[in-house]
């Protein structure tokens, strides 16, 4: 997101069961589609996503600067 835009937006399908242990994974996946830096993953960022079924990268969150304000992951399963 830039602003209050979204600016890219991809929908990541895995066929096998989700687990927390292969998340940097999937957010190193997730960060290869949409052609960006894939930002530093802490603690708080999988339990946030545990609880709340969302997490927000700030760009503050990279190594490298990043072109848009935020990155957020929501999981969308139904």
């Amino acid at each position: 997101m830039k602003g209050e835009k979204i600016i890219k937006q991809y929908n990541y399908e895995n066929a096998e069961k989700f687990t927390y242990s292969h998340f940097f994974k999937y957010l190193a996946d997730i960060c290869y589609e949409l052609d960006i830096p894939t930002p530093v993953l802490l603690k708080t960022h999988i339990f946030n996503y545990a609880k709340f079924r969302t997490v927000r990268f700030l760009p503050r969150d990279f190594t490298e600067q990043p072109d848009f304000d935020k990155l957020i992951l929501d999981n969308i399963s139904f």
